[in-house]
């Protein structure tokens, strides 16, 4: 199988190879820096030099910018850049910028991807995640209470523009999922209920997940933090699946797979066993591989690698990754899979 054709499979819950050797998240810039103290070649810069030199799979990521480049700045980590309404409607002209699209390069990756050596995916803003950014994170919360008028105006503008970008881009290219950044909880759960989650986002994951469906793109949350109660609320809106199932906040896969067997995840090894030594990272390993092996379930690490993680540390650990990535393929093809199924 070539790396599109082997994430079709496992996202369609059909017998594969491998697992896809996947890194869905840029390392951070600290573990870059120890690394290249460590033997990293410093001729590897970029993030695609990255998954060639480490013999990942070639997941090209587009996160669409929901802000023009004069957008005022918060003046601080989570501050936000407007504090009422009539703030909102001030800088309103610096958001939703329009022709989004940067053609050159979907071109260019849609020959990868025509070739079968690369799966393509965008990122747009989500209805927790964006409103946040423009108010605050204190002021977000306050906010489902205080101003709910607003929170829906913004969330109302933010998915009619985002319906444009989903016909701008969808009309001309065929990407194989998108992912919708929502950081809607922390290790203890959801950061809103199920009544607020239905009054303000499920409204506009209505509009906009059909309008992705169509285009035959799977939609994938991205949330931190334990996703296991809201999960059940994403689903109800026709999200097809989440990640990154951070294993610190208590998610389990198997949990996870019992209550929603036909929902794709990616993500949930581990971080925090990488610089455990080997026989600790197969235990995390084995702990996945069942639910890997039945399909719908994208192995990667749960975030970003830490810098703690060394050079030697994270290559013993991409070693592992493809004699298990291999062991779920064998096991795949061995046992009965479900019929496969549509988009959403």
């Amino acid at each position: 199988m070539n790396t599109r054709e082997r994430f079709q499979a496992v996202m369609d819950f059909r017998p594969y190879d491998r697992l896809p050797l996947l890194e869905w998240a840029v390392w951070w810039d600290k573990t870059i820096e120890r690394w290249r103290e460590e033997g990293l070649p410093k001729r590897v810069k970029h993030r695609y030099d990255l998954y060639r030199h480490f013999g990942l799979d070639m997941y090209m990521q587009d996160w669409i910018n929901t802000y023009k480049r004069n957008c005022p700045h918060p003046v601080s980590h989570g501050a936000g850049i407007a504090a009422d309404e009539a703030d909102y409607l001030r800088i309103r002209r610096h958001l939703y910028p329009k022709r989004v699209v940067n053609h050159r390069r979907w071109a260019r990756w849609t020959a990868l991807q025509a070739q079968g050596e690369a799966v393509l995916w965008f990122t747009l803003d989500g209805f927790f995640w964006f409103p946040r950014q423009i108010l605050g994170i204190e002021r977000h919360l306050y906010a489902f209470y205080d101003q709910p008028e607003l929170m829906h105006r913004i969330n109302s503008d933010l998915t009619e523009w985002l319906l444009s970008v989903i016909d701008e881009l969808c009309s001309a290219y065929t990407p194989d999922f998108v992912t919708i950044a929502e950081d809607m909880s922390y290790n203890h759960g959801s950061m809103l209920s199920k009544s607020s989650f239905d009054e303000f986002l499920k409204p506009y994951y209505a509009q906009i997940v059909p309008a992705l469906h169509k285009h035959g793109v799977r939609v994938i949350v991205d949330s931190d933090g334990d996703i296991s109660q809201a999960a059940h609320w994403f689903e109800e809106v026709g999200v097809d699946g989440i990640l990154p199932l951070e294993r610190q906040a208590g998610v389990d896969i198997s949990a996870l797979r019992a209550e929603h067997p036909t929902m794709r995840f990616v993500g949930h090894f581990d971080k925090m066993v990488m610089n455990k030594g080997e026989a600790a990272m197969r235990g995390e390993f084995e702990r996945l591989l069942p639910a890997a092996a039945g399909g719908g379930f994208l192995v990667s690490c749960d975030h970003q690698t830490p810098p703690g993680v060394s050079y030697q540390e994270y290559l013993l650990y991409l070693k592992l990754f493809e004699e298990y990535a291999a062991e779920a393929g064998r096991r795949s093809q061995q046992q009965r899979v479900p019929t496969p199924i549509a988009h959403g």
